[in-house]
């Protein structure tokens, strides 16, 4: 079948859905050109199926497919952001990692080495999961294609800061333990949003403070609204490089309920989505999206917010390119849909204003 094409300043896009069905033919993400159709690409998608360290249900290593077959919808215009991003970059879909299903050191290494080559020419990496344990590999090649320790925003129901399970060093729930003793992140900037649940001990908490973590909880994220969290971290971060790492499980079962450790009490997808469209212009070098686990799925709910939420990921990267860069951590306006409230100073509450322009925008 001809791939009917859309293209836009000398990029490859999507197949256009408006000439051949959304249905029809092999699934990319977004409908994008596979990485052997283009030249170039200054956004690479890539996917790892391997579950090998999950402590609870497996079968993320069938997630990359499904947020693909989710990304079917998406289209190449983003109103939010008055952004078409997929005509500001080259962006294709480089197909799945091969990784050793058995040996989990032999397959953090790969992953590593497999992001180097896939970022050598330039290109960022936006990877679907896959569990959680494949975030450190990739942390790993941000910081060396960087040049420094990242910052890191890791969104999760979970801290992934734990020691070992059953003595193993390498699972979905200690990954960002080992990259800050491997000094790959910048302790200066990194929190985690959306934690909840029971823990083991306090001791967790104690631990993860010790390594330097921020935490905004899901609880603070009802309480204190979508705005202020963005401008906390907007203020750790600054224009630091930024990895970002979601784990689909920070969203509440009801909204996604295809993932490998549910919690109650998490974030709606709509306030997951409109705080990733707060980062507008921070320096982000790479991000994840990890858990999805189609088999606990119910009528693609978790398939379609993983989607929605890897392409808030690429816009945001396409955005940077349309504005010439990532601008600095201060002076935020939150500009989803229209809207113009400025930004909070510091840790103080969000303006009075806030709620007004919401409702004004809801009109």
């Amino acid at each position: 079948m001809e791939e009917l094409r859309i293209e836009a300043n000398g990029n490859l896009g999507p197949i256009d859905s408006a000439r051949i069905p959304r249905y029809a033919g092999a699934a990319t993400f977004a409908r994008l050109p596979r990485l052997d159709q283009v030249a170039k690409a200054d956004v690479t998608v890539v996917g790892v199926p391997f579950d090998s360290g999950v402590s609870y249900r497996p079968g993320a290593r069938f997630g990359a497919n499904h947020v693909r077959e989710a990304s079917r919808l998406l289209r190449p215009y983003n109103p939010a952001w008055d952004v078409s991003p997929f005509e500001n970059l080259q962006v294709a879909d480089a197909g799945d990692m091969a990784v050793n299903p058995f040996n989990i050191n032999e397959a953090i290494e790969s992953i590593q080495q497999n992001a180097l080559d896939l970022t050598a020419a330039g290109s960022k990496l936006l990877t679907l999961g896959g569990d959680h344990t494949i975030a450190l590999p990739l942390l790993r090649a941000a910081a060396e294609r960087a040049g420094q320790p990242v910052a890191m925003l890791h969104f999760d129901a979970h801290l992934d800061t734990w020691d070992t399970y059953f003595g193993a060093e390498y699972t979905h729930g200690t990954p960002f333990r080992r990259a800050v003793e491997e000094g790959i992140l910048d302790t200066e900037a990194i929190s985690h949003i959306g934690t909840r649940g029971p823990l083991y001990g306090k001791k967790d908490l104690d631990d993860d403070h010790r390594f330097g973590f921020g935490i905004v909880t899901s609880a603070d994220v009802y309480y204190q609204g979508v705005l202020e969290t963005v401008a906390k971290v907007r203020d750790r971060i600054g224009n630091r490089p930024l990895y970002i790492s979601v784990d689909i499980d920070v969203l509440d079962p009801a909204h996604a309920p295809g993932t490998g450790t549910p919690e109650a009490g998490g974030l709606t997808s709509r306030e997951l989505i409109e705080i990733i469209r707060g980062f507008r212009g921070m320096n982000l070098v790479g991000a994840d999206v990890v858990e999805v686990a189609p088999a606990y799925d119910h009528a693609d709910i978790t398939g379609v917010a993983g989607s929605h939420v890897a392409y808030e990921l690429v816009t945001l990267m396409a955005d940077n390119a349309a504005d010439g860069g990532p601008t600095s951590g201060n002076g935020y306006a939150a500009q989803a849909l229209g809207r113009e409230n400025r930004r909070p100073a510091g840790f103080a509450a969000a303006p009075a204003q806030a709620p007004a322009a919401s409702a004004e925008a809801a009109r």
